[in-house]
């Protein structure tokens, strides 16, 4: 059977997993951070992509981005892992595969997931072991929202500039939302739609957001009722 293509869908965001190849690691410098990151802020803005959040952990990396259009997100991450590999292979004297195949993403509901994915992707180094604070990990951008440094390459969303009326309020209400954490069932979900690629949301975004589409966004047969994923 053949595989889906990618849900990709501009004006919604989607998470995005990119993993290294056997679980090796991508990163074994801090240099190897800022060359990523360098090539995401180069090509998110050469391909119309907002990046909202990141991490990059060890043996892999988590995004959350709205693309403006159909081909931003492929296009982007395309130009990030070939350029990317190219500078791991000559720096390491390599040569071969990095990645796990192609990276995964899927779509997922702005009101109920956008701002637990944020949480999320910034308890990645917690939930690892790293270290024992999100604030405490320099390669996420999580230290952009809470105000310990100014991330150029980031977009906030609309979402996050509601947690409050001036930059302190927001800093505030966003680390307080980051260490209450969430729920497991959110988690779960949150890592199962993206590397399934199913769309992540409540009915009526699922049924909406097959419209839009001529892939099929949920696993639930036709004719069958589309399940309710937990919510935030």
């Amino acid at each position: 059977m053949a595989r889906l293509p990618r849900l990709t869908l501009p004006g919604y965001p989607h998470h995005v997993i990119q993993r290294g190849n056997n679980r090796q690691a991508i990163f074994l410098s801090s240099a190897d951070h800022l060359v990523l990151l360098g090539l995401l802020e180069e090509n998110a803005q050469k391909f119309g992509v907002a990046l909202h959040a990141y991490v990059l952990m060890s043996n892999h990396f988590h995004l959350l981005v709205t693309p403006t259009s159909d081909e931003g997100l492929p296009q982007m991450m395309q130009a990030v892992g070939r350029r990317y590999v190219r500078y791991f292979n000559d720096s390491q004297g390599r040569s071969g595969t990095l990645w796990e195949g192609r990276y995964r993403s899927t779509v997922i509901e702005t009101d109920r997931y956008l701002l637990a994915c944020m949480a999320y992707i910034d308890l990645n180094p917690v939930r690892a072991g790293m270290v024992k604070e999100a604030r405490d990990y320099p390669w996420s951008s999580h230290g952009h929202y809470v105000g310990l440094r100014t991330d150029k390459l980031l977009t906030p969303h609309p979402l996050f500039w509601e947690l409050g009326n001036t930059p302190f309020a927001r800093e505030a209400a966003y680390a307080e939302l980051v260490r209450a954490g969430i729920t497991l069932a959110q988690q779960d979900a949150l890592t199962r739609s993206s590397l399934s690629g199913w769309a992540l949301g409540g009915d009526d975004f699922v049924a909406d957001l097959q419209k839009r589409t001529d892939r099929r966004v949920n696993k639930a047969q036709p004719g069958r009722p589309i399940s309710k994923l937990p919510e935030r």
